[in-house]
C-alpha cells in the first residue's frame, strides 16, 4: 500500500456540528482534512465519522494516526 502524504505535521482543530464528515486518508485533498475525491485511482478511500453532538476535536493531518481521523500524536515521530 502507498503511503498518504503528510499535508502537516500537527492536527486541525476544530468545532464540529452533528453529521457525517469524510476524513481524507490519503493527503491529496485541497479540502482538508476532509475528502474531495483526490484519491479517485489509488488504493485510498476516505474515513466516514459520525459527531453526534456539537464538540471540538484535533483531527490528524498527518495522515498516520493510529486513531483515525483524530490526533493521536503520531505527527512527533515523523
Amino acid at each position: 500500500m502507498s503511503e498518504p502524504k503528510i499535508v502537516d505535521k500537527k492536527p486541525v482543530v476544530l468545532e464540529l456540528e452533528p453529521k457525517t464528515y469524510y476524513w481524507c486518508t490519503c493527503g491529496e485533498s485541497t479540502n482538508q482534512p476532509y475528502c474531495n475525491g483526490a484519491h479517485k485511482g489509488t488504493e485510498f478511500t476516505p474515513l466516514a465519522f459520525e459527531v453526534t453532538e456539537t464538540k471540538k476535536v484535533a483531527l490528524c493531518l498527518c495522515k498516520h494516526t493510529g486513531k483515525a481521523p483524530f490526533c493521536d500524536g503520531a505527527h512527533t515521530k515523523l
